[in-house]
């Protein structure tokens, strides 16, 4: 698996300490009940009364592409598997696609947040990522 380091700011600490949980948080406006971006300071129209939810974690393949990348030390490239899953909880999240095989890739695949850590650095984050849903029936992987 090939993330990008990332490092958390202020407005999104609490997504971050989540999903070093294993937890998938959403944030949403109080009043409206809009779910807006991690990072957001208010909803499309002005409320800043924002708060985190919880979120399932499971959602389905909207869309997907395979990009080819170069890993540092290697001439060997790999392929990623970029995708927008759409939440259980309705909105739309711009991913990395882990553990699924390219012939397997469709839309409405069933996929559930995992959460590996972005670097080896003490201060890299633990960041959501999706694998497909081994067996729906059985409950949470």
């Amino acid at each position: 698996m090939n993330i990008q380091p990332v490092v958390r700011d202020a407005a999104t600490a609490a997504f971050f300490d989540g999903a070093a949980r294993g937890v998938f948080l959403l944030r949403r406006s109080a009043e409206s009940g809009e779910i807006v971006t991690p990072s957001a300071e208010q909803d499309s129209v002005g409320n800043t009364d924002l708060d985190w939810m919880e979120a399932s974690g499971r959602g389905r393949v909207v869309s997907w592409a395979f990009v080819p990348q170069r890993v540092a030390g290697s001439d060997s490239p790999v392929e990623l598997t970029i995708g927008v899953v759409e939440l259980d909880e309705g909105p739309w999240w711009w991913t990395q696609l882990v553990g699924v095989d390219r012939d397997a890739v469709a839309e409405g695949l069933r996929v559930r947040a995992v959460f590996p850590k972005s670097g080896p650095a003490e201060t890299d984050e633990y960041v959501p990522v999706f694998a497909p849903v081994a067996d729906e029936s059985a409950g949470p992987d």
